[in-house]
């Protein structure tokens, strides 16, 4: 079993088709390239078209579960055409890309060459190694199948590639996944259910609340259930040295939810202090502890960036009431967000709130992040995409080995190989495959997390939420690479073991 005979390095389907058959009947070799070409062409504009109508199908239900969490109104979502039509025209393109190198090998390859090629043996590539790993106390269907890859290295790697490309998915999704939950957490706070206040304005043909500002805080603050409560005003405000204008909030009461999302600095406390995203320092050229100078109606207030949060929009900036009393001292709150004890019942807190003041507008605030939800969806589906295309590779070599070495297989049948070993070899000779791409694939994976993480723009993450990688999950990582492998190999390694000698040595 050591001498089992590997195929020639140059042998393929192609050489098979272009120089048994088509050379020999007279063909070019440009007509060979041209045949081969055309027999790849016709089924990926086939899958293209079904592709393209099962995308354009599932895309809406999919995309719909995914935006779940974030609200869209009544618009609908929708592919545009465009996308099917681009789709439509460059996969087949791709794929003759894809297909014109092994397309030109068989150009080159003599006619008496490919004639002989499936009846001469030679010695093959790996043959040396299988000598070696028979010397061992593996199992020899084990043996053989881990000498295997280096027959074909050219197909090892392509297969490697697919494998890796799969491991570093998981890998990018899953850290993903972790660094949005854990950003979705903090926009949660403590899972307590939250209600929203808005005060009724005249502009928007709403009661006005007859209670004034500190009287509405008393209100909602006496309401049976509610545990915190801040008041926030919005006012827009000019930045001195800046034209556009600036979203200025100015908090009061108790720390509102974003005070634990803070990544440098800290929350402001007092007078004349500032908290702003990323966005915010980028657009304005500015950086924590900088000075900066607002005003509106005439009146001025310094302030100083005192922290930078995680996120925020580019125009928008956190301050607190105190320094709002300098730029307009009789601005009441617009918005009260309430944070209820645990276990009360935010719809009773609702309606209290509306039997006690008319002018005041509650609402339940949905818990969640819609942008988490929507990135761990996408994470998931393309997951799911990535994996399958990766196992449909995998599928591809082996099944091509496994019709390439139906003498071998046949040999080692007749030399008393079970049907079990012979599905344990095909599947061993691309786990190997699976633990060395995963080996490779996870730190791939992992950098590319970073990179993407790193380079948001518009949300800053602290390290806790970067680090997310632990032993538990690194191991179960580990495995990915081989269970994409094994998915794989497990369809052709079954059909290999049901050949009978009988049939082998007559096709042969």
């Amino acid at each position: 079993m050591h001498g089992v005979r590997e195929d020639p390095p140059h042998r393929s389907p192609l050489d098979l088709l272009a120089g048994d058959r088509a050379k020999a009947l007279g063909f070019t070799p440009n007509q060979v390239v041209a045949v081969y070409l055309t027999m790849v062409s016709v089924p990926a504009i086939a899958g293209c078209v079904l592709g393209a109508l099962l995308g354009t199908a599932l895309a809406q239900p999919i995309l719909s579960i995914v935006f779940s969490g974030i609200g869209t109104g009544s618009a609908v979502l929708t592919i545009s055409p465009w996308v099917s039509v681009v789709s439509l025209a460059d996969t087949p393109v791709v794929v003759l890309l894809a297909a014109l190198i092994p397309a030109l090998r068989a150009h080159r390859l003599p006619a008496t060459r490919a004639i002989t090629a499936g009846s001469v043996p030679r010695t093959g590539r790996g043959l040396r190694v299988q000598r070696k790993l028979g010397g061992t106390r593996l199992p020899r269907s084990v043996s053989l199948g881990l000498g295997q890859p280096f027959a074909r290295p050219g197909r090892t790697l392509l297969t490697m590639a697919a494998i890796v490309l799969g491991v570093t998915t998981v890998t990018l999704t899953t850290g993903l996944t972790s660094t949005m939950v854990a950003y979705g957490d903090t926009a949660a706070g403590n899972g307590a259910a939250q209600v929203e206040v808005r005060a009724g304005s005249p502009a928007n043909r709403e009661t006005a609340p007859k209670l004034s500002d500190a009287r509405t805080e008393e209100l909602l603050r006496s309401l049976p259930g509610a545990e915190q409560l801040t008041a926030n005003a919005l006012v827009q405000v000019n930045l001195v040295g800046y034209t556009q204008l600036t979203s200025a909030f100015f908090f009061r009461g108790d720390p509102p939810p974003a005070a634990s999302r803070i990544v440098q600095g800290r929350w402001p406390d007092g007078p004349g202090e500032a908290v702003v995203g990323p966005s915010f320092l980028k657009q304005h050229g500015l950086s924590v502890g900088d000075r900066i100078t607002l005003a509106t109606g005439g009146r001025k207030a310094a302030a100083t960036i005192v922290g930078e949060s995680m996120d925020g929009d580019a125009r928008g900036l956190n301050a607190s009431r105190q320094t709002l009393t300098e730029l307009s001292p009789h601005r009441r709150a617009g918005v009260y967000a309430v944070t209820l004890a645990p276990g009360t019942d935010a719809k009773a807190y609702i309606k209290a709130v509306k039997a006690a003041a008319p002018g005041l507008h509650p609402s339940l605030v949905e818990s969640g992040s819609g942008a988490t939800t929507a990135i761990v969806g996408f994470s998931s589906v393309f997951t799911v995409l990535l994996t399958v295309v990766a196992a449909l590779g995998v599928f591809n070599t082996v099944l091509l080995s496994a019709r390439e070495r139906r003498r071998d297989l046949g040999m080692l049948k007749s030399i008393g190989m079970t049907p079990r070993q012979i599905v344990a070899m095909t599947v061993t000779s691309v786990a190997g495959l699976g633990v060395v791409s995963g080996l490779v694939g996870i730190p791939l994976g992992m950098l590319a997390h970073r990179l993407l993480v790193d380079n948001v723009g518009v949300v800053v993450f602290p390290e806790s939420m970067k680090d997310v990688w632990h032993a538990p999950q690194l191991a179960a990582l580990a495995l990915a690479g081989v269970t994409i492998a094994v998915l794989g190999a497990l369809v052709p390694a079954r059909s290999a073991a049901r050949l009978t000698i009988a049939t082998v040595l007559h096709n042969e």
